[in-house]
């Protein structure tokens, strides 16, 4: 992969107040889309607050996307019902990642570096915090799904450098 930047490793922690889709629950997983990649969690059955722990991890070639994300109702006899979806930029995050050389070994844990508001061109639910975490750069962020009467879902991003990559 020539154009490769990075990767991005998504750990999608859990989802919040999830749309009830079946009779008094759903069985939720999320599909993340990043260009032309695709990556989902494993379903969890029974519960509109659902614990995921998935890590997925995305090849970064053009850090300007978006990062799409639907969280879907898996059923058995019909189609799986969509439960919202949301989309957020790396962007902010990827320019937190270029400046980390400059604090490498400075800084003590958990000393938060950016602060991201919640606007209208993001889906974030609440201030979005880069923090200096055991030696990396993570960014943690609670995502309003959007086109639904509730949810939100609770990510965590962090970015590994690929040897021979272009690098950002």
């Amino acid at each position: 992969m020539e154009n490769l930047v990075g990767l991005l490793r998504i750990h999608v922690k859990r989802g919040v107040n999830l749309a009830i889709r079946d009779i008094a629950s759903s069985d939720p997983y999320i599909v993340f889309h990043f260009g032309n990649k695709k990556l989902k969690t494993h379903v969890v059955k029974q519960s509109v607050n659902p614990e995921w722990n998935d890590d997925l991890t995305l090849s970064v070639t053009d850090p300007n996307l978006p990062v799409k994300l639907t969280v879907y109702d898996k059923d058995l006899l019909s189609a799986d019902d969509k439960m919202g979806e949301a989309e957020f930029s790396i962007a902010p995050y990827l320019e937190a990642i270029k400046f980390r050389h400059k604090i490498q070994g400075g800084l003590p844990h958990g000393t938060i570096i950016m602060k991201i508001q919640p606007n209208r061109q993001n889906c974030l639910s609440e201030e979005s915090h880069i923090v200096w975490n055991q030696g990396k750069l993570v960014q943690n962020m609670f995502i309003r799904l959007q086109n639904v009467e509730t949810g939100e879902v609770e990510l965590q991003l962090e970015w590994i450098d690929v040897p021979g990559s272009r690098g950002i």
